[in-house]
């Protein structure tokens, strides 16, 4: 307790000690809280009977013995009666005769954290002032004069009523401003709407919610303040919430983009639905993380799927491929070997086809780093046109886009060029266009577009085209580009939709837009590499982007070298010579404290147990690293 709490104690028990009437707080468990100095003097009581703890028990069994309330039979029932008299909290107001034949007034009202405090006032004069009257005045009637006592009292006791009130008020009033300010601190939109669907309660969080709707909605109607196309995805949930049904759901916002979870919970009461209760959330990063996770998972299980496949299905081709070689030696008729060439045509695709597979079922890793889309769609360009044939013109636009985004460039140009290609195939031997288009929707998503004038996807296309081995080009397409292209995007947490326009088909792909941050100073890297020509080549990379690098070969020259006050990143290969690795070194100093951003380096295979282990703990280049792996891993870390 500080000095000026005291201070406040001590003037706070010195203001109770003046006043000319008695005063006691007991607790809910009716142990004294604080007494002042007239409530002892008035009942003589000992000082144990005035200290804060005091049962309040005790004290009436005290006053009981002592013959305060005149002749007690049984004593201990009496003192059993008045506290459970005392434990019901109620506000009350009384008057009686003392033994010593002084009448007190005593004033109770209940606290509303529980217990209750009583005053105590001595109305003796009073009460001979009053019979002075009686006996005295002949012009006042008894009737009068009694009428005037129970209105007194009954004023006393409503007095002590409405302190009691009051002070409840004030606690409401409280307890409202603290609910309020809790649910507008949520990042959640939190509301009440009448059955009518006019919104009653705010907190005031729509905005963060669903951009570009209003804040002040209080008596506005849901489809105004949603707009209706949100409106018409959450007004089969409004009807079932206003039949009594709750309700949780998700639905896309079409202005933002925006993943929402909504929750509609009845507002019922005497069985009868008087409105809705709303909670609203944006899941948008947690939908792009779920999607990314299904699609690693979908993948891991074709992998299962396939592989043993895969391996029978190499040997037989290749027993097929044998054989066609022996019939091709042999003296055959010239149809015969048609139907040779024709064998080892399918044999071939049969490979080509495998080869896809793998593509699609092998664990493919998403390995980020900044990339500038407008050289990105150049490079495209550069290497897209020379497929064109000279019919078909290539058109490519980037808008919004000029800080460099964090994406997987080869994968995303995999997924582009074998959209440019099925454009041309669309099109065909006709003058046309393709066109592929790069923005931004609402800072949350970086959308590319690629369009042509051919024939538009079928409504057999539309509904299974992402489906593997399904194709519209009879024996000449797979069936796994398109595929390949959904699976791709999913992995980095993105969408792909398919649509008809006014001229051909449209493909759209989603991808979740994180800008790199760059930091404008350089930093300190600390380097651990056993391999002095690969340590040097890593070096010219690092001072090559402006940054300084202190070198280790060993991880126990690392652990030395990581406690300089210079040093704010770690980059270490996992195996070193000696027996600790690098991974154990980065464990070491993260049991010390030490949590520098660091970063591993490895050639070790996918499915080796040391690279799984350390990779669970820590970020992971695979060897040989480029300069723009390097740049992405310092730009991650420092958009974290």
């Amino acid at each position: 307790m500080t000095l000026a709490t005291n201070d406040t104690a001590k003037l706070t028990q010195a203001g109770l000690n003046l006043i000319g009437q008695g005063l006691s707080i007991y607790d809910r468990n009716l142990r004294l809280v604080n007494a002042n100095r007239r409530f002892r003097e008035m009942f003589a009581l000992p000082a144990r009977f005035c200290t804060p703890g005091a049962s309040f028990a005790d004290t009436i069994r005290y006053l009981a013995e002592r013959g305060e309330y005149g002749e007690i039979e049984d004593i201990e029932a009496f003192v059993q009666a008045r506290v459970r008299q005392a434990r019901e909290f109620e506000p009350h107001y009384m008057e009686r005769t003392r033994a010593n034949g002084r009448t007190i007034s005593v004033e109770g009202s209940p606290l509303p954290q529980g217990g209750w405090v009583a005053v105590y006032t001595d109305i003796t004069a009073i009460k001979q002032h009053e019979a002075l009257l009686r006996a005295r005045s002949e012009e006042l009637s008894d009737q009068v004069l009694a009428h005037a006592e129970r209105l007194a009292q009954t004023n006393r006791s409503l007095a002590a009523t409405n302190a009691a009130l009051e002070e409840a008020k004030h606690q409401l009033t409280e307890m409202e401003a603290r609910i309020r300010m809790t649910t507008e601190m949520m990042p959640a939109h939190i509301a009440h709407v009448d059955t009518r669907g006019y919104y009653t309660y705010s907190n005031q969080r729509l905005p963060l919610i669903l951009p570009s709707r209003p804040a002040e909605i209080t008596g506005m109607h849901i489809r105004q303040a949603l707009g209706e196309s949100a409106f018409a995805r959450i007004e089969p949930h409004l009807k079932r919430a206003c039949r009594g049904e709750a309700s949780v759901f998700e639905f896309t916002d079409e202005d933002s983009q925006k993943r929402i979870r909504t929750a509609f919970t009845p507002d019922l009461r005497e069985g009868k639905v008087r409105g809705i209760y709303i909670l609203s959330m944006d899941i948008t990063e947690e939908t792009q993380a779920r999607a990314a996770l299904m699609q690693t998972r979908k993948r891991e299980l074709a992998a299962q799927l396939t592989s043993g496949l895969a391996h029978d299905f190499a040997n037989l081709l290749t027993i097929i491929l044998g054989l066609q070689s022996r019939l091709s030696r042999m003296d055959l008729p010239e149809e015969a070997r048609h139907l040779i060439d024709a064998t080892r045509r399918a044999a071939r695709r049969g490979g080509t086809l495998l080869d896809r597979i793998a593509a699609i079922s092998a664990p493919r890793q998403i390995r980020p780093e900044p990339v500038l889309l407008a050289d990105f769609l150049k490079d495209l360009e550069t290497i897209a046109c020379p497929t064109l044939p000279d019919s078909i013109t290539l058109d490519l636009s980037c808008t919004g886009l000029e800080r460099p985004v964090l994406l997987d460039p080869g994968s995303l140009q995999d997924s582009l060029l074998n959209l440019i290609l099925n454009a041309k195939d669309a099109i065909s031997d006709e003058p046309g266009a393709i066109r592929v288009a790069a923005r931004t929707v609402r800072d949350t998503w970086l959308e590319i577009t690629v369009s042509d004038t051919g024939t538009g996807f079928s409504n057999e296309a539309l509904e299974h085209a992402f489906d593997p081995f399904f194709t519209t080009k009879g024996g000449e397409g797979s069936g796994l580009g398109l595929s390949m292209v959904y699976d791709l995007t999913r992995l980095a947490g993105g969408q792909v939709r398919l649509s008809n326009g006014p001229e051909g088909a449209i493909v759209t792909l989603r991808l979740p837009l994180r800008h790199v941050t760059r930091r404008a100073e350089p930093r300190m890297v600390l380097l651990v590499e056993d391999s002095p020509d690969l340590r040097e080549t890593l070096r010219e990379m690092l001072t090559g982007m402006g940054h300084r690098v202190v070198e280790a070969a060993t991880a126990e020259e690392g652990l030395a070298l990581a406690t300089l006050p210079e040093v704010d990143f770690i980059l270490s290969d996992i195996t070193l010579k000696g027996e600790t690795g690098g991974d154990e070194m980065l464990d070491r100093l993260r049991a010390t404290g030490n949590s520098i951003p660091a970063c591993l380096m490895t050639s070790l295979p996918p499915n080796d147990p040391r690279r799984l282990k350390a990779v669970r703990r820590h970020p992971l280049l695979n060897k040989p690293v480029s300069a723009d792996e390097l740049a992405a891993v310092l730009a991650l870390e420092s958009a974290s």
